[in-house]
């Protein structure tokens, strides 16, 4: 046979294969021709689909809509792709510690008094955080209502680009035998299922430490379908009320990096729609600025009325997080997330180590992810203690970057929720939020228990290498305390106390979800109520946080919600 034609098969074949893999249209980034910045758009465009958010749910949703439609992806931030601080897994931490005004990361401290960070990138939340990846449990998925099999390839599909088991190194090697050693089990292996139990997860970091972000699902994409435009912020979504039944979003106006605005239009066509993917934070804003939300509120802000809605921006909840710091007297692995203990108290227990954490330039928050010594180190508990002044005298001055890591917990749901509001009308700036932390009970409960853990995985056999002897729990949890994590008031009683420590320590792990909550604000095929042509799909309609980490369901659903609108839009055409 002639060698160019088996050359030609071998490619067809290929090709065959990548595009029922969905990659028909293949661009490989960061050489995406579709992204532009803002500034290049035209004072008006029209479209079938406009994603408001291209974060760990737009770029997902965005790619598989683009199939056979054409799309819209409008993010307030720029591309992840060139930034160290974004890519490097030992650079974790330095977007976080950056508050530019172009930063990836925008700082906000809740009304709790817990300091916090909200994405602002292509690829979103993907882009800043400690890159676990695991699946929703399968309670969740019934609870939710989905179809089992597509979710389960709606997953698959994501983790063919971003997803990947950790190696598993000295320090978390000794966190899963501890867990093991203190009872979570049984031991799982690697997966990304959730388990009750400890295994370790995935990573969207691959094996050479580079992290793979929701942006990366833009190689799904159909090039001639999708037009991405960076640093464009969406003001108001736009309504005709004249002749309809319910109001109907018809367009956005969005301004860019030089504050010009434009608008985007729908195409016309009855199954043309708008979507929001901005986030628990940034969803329930929009819908707030373009008229729907509770209506006293919006009054307020000299906003028109169009539906009154009064659970928008309701049912916000956001995981606390406590950890304890354990310096260490061996040198440990840079490493982030990678295994957890999923305990059926309802508490995750979970690792990290290593100097690859920074703190906030300007806000002295996410300090305990600060590895400078000299700077934050004045600890609570009484330094004539001789096990402090032991630590200290072995910690040399010239030994500016400490050895060691946490040992976290993250509380299961969480069941406490609070709300979100307007400071103003200016879509830059953040809205207010009130998670309550602990106010119900039982999530105070299931943290208390989680610290009880982590105190018994400290003083097991499996982690003794990585302690000082001299250096008690009380004087650990002492020591946890002085990093600047929120503003909340310090209790003497705090050793004592696991649930006071769980108050006085409590921070967030970026997790925050609800505000337009399926039943409340969305229907089951997350159409928003009272409005045609509008949908929510991302974190903001989460009841719980799926899993022990959401960002791989979130994804998931951005997938899943494509394929479904896809797929309905051709039974209906084809039944008319």
């Amino acid at each position: 046979m002639d060698l160019s034609w088996c050359r030609f098969v071998g490619a067809l074949v290929v090709a065959i294969l990548l595009c029922l893999q969905g990659f028909c249209y293949s661009e490989q980034a960061p050489n995406y021709s579709f992204v532009h910045d803002s500034t290049s758009a035209p004072n008006i465009s029209y479209y079938d689909y406009i994603i408001i958010g291209g974060g760990t749910a737009g770029c997902p949703l965005a790619a598989t809509l683009s199939q056979n439609y054409s799309v819209l992806l409008i993010e307030r931030g720029g591309s992840p792709y060139g930034n160290p601080n974004i890519t490097n897994l030992a650079n974790f931490g330095a977007s976080l510690s950056d508050n530019t005004p172009t930063s990836p990361a925008q700082p906000f401290i809740s009304e709790d008094g817990v300091y916090n960070s909200r994405a602002r990138v292509l690829g979103g939340g993907s882009c800043l955080n400690a890159g676990f990846y695991t699946r929703a449990s399968v309670d969740y998925v019934n609870n939710a209502g989905w179809d089992g099999n597509l979710v389960n390839q709606s997953y698959q599909w994501v983790e063919k680009l971003v997803a990947f088991e950790p190696p598993m190194r000295q320090w978390q090697s000794a966190v899963r035998d501890g867990l093991l050693e203190v009872g979570v089990t049984p031991y799982n292996g690697f997966t990304y299922d959730h388990i009750i139990g400890t295994k370790v997860g995935g990573t969207i970091f691959d094996r050479d430490g580079h992290r793979h972000t929701a942006a990366d699902l833009l190689e799904y994409a159909n090039p001639k379908g999708l037009t991405v435009l960076l640093n464009a912020t969406v003001h108001q979504i736009l309504f005709r009320t004249k002749g309809k039944a319910k109001p109907t979003a018809h367009g956005v106006i969005f301004s860019d990096s030089l504050g010009i605005k434009h608008r985007a239009q729908l195409n016309k066509g009855s199954k043309n729609e708008i979507i929001l993917s901005a986030g628990a934070l940034g969803s329930p804003q929009l819908l707030m600025l373009s008229g729907v939300g509770p209506a006293e509120h919006l009054r307020s802000h000299n906003i028109t009325v169009l539906v009154d809605q009064p659970m928008v921006g309701q049912g916000m909840s956001d995981n606390p997080m406590n950890a304890i710091y354990i310096p260490s007297p061996l040198d440990v692995e840079v490493s982030l997330i990678q295994v957890v203990g999923i305990t059926p108290v309802g508490s995750y227990i979970e690792a990290a180590s290593g100097a690859n954490f920074g703190s906030p330039a300007g806000m002295q928050s996410f300090g305990m992810f600060e590895p400078q010594t000299g700077e934050l180190f004045t600890v609570r508990s009484d330094q004539s203690n001789p096990g402090m002044a032991k630590f200290f005298e072995a910690m040399k001055p010239a030994d500016r970057v400490f050895r060691g890591g946490f040992i976290l917990e993250k509380v299961l749901g969480p069941s406490s929720t609070g709300h979100l509001e307007l400071r103003n009308k200016n879509p830059h700036d953040n809205p207010s939020v009130r998670f309550n932390y602990f106010q119900d009970p039982e999530d105070l409960r299931r943290c208390a228990e989680g610290i009880r853990i982590i105190s018994r995985v400290i003083a097991s056999r499996a982690f003794s290498k990585f302690t000082y002897p001299y250096l008690s729990f009380p004087a650990l949890v002492n020591m946890t305390l002085s990093f600047p994590v929120n503003m909340l008031p310090k209790h003497n009683n705090v050793t004592s106390s696991h649930e006071q420590f769980c108050r006085d320590s409590v921070m967030t792990i970026w997790h925050y979800h609800g505000g337009n909550q399926v039943g409340k604000v969305v229907d089951n095929d997350y159409k928003v109520l009272g409005v045609d042509a509008l949908r929510v799909i991302d974190g903001s309609t989460f009841q719980y946080s799926p899993g022990t980490n959401p960002q791989a369901t979130v994804m998931m659903l951005g997938r899943y919600m494509g394929v479904k609108i896809a797929n309905d839009r051709v039974k209906s055409d084809g039944s008319s």
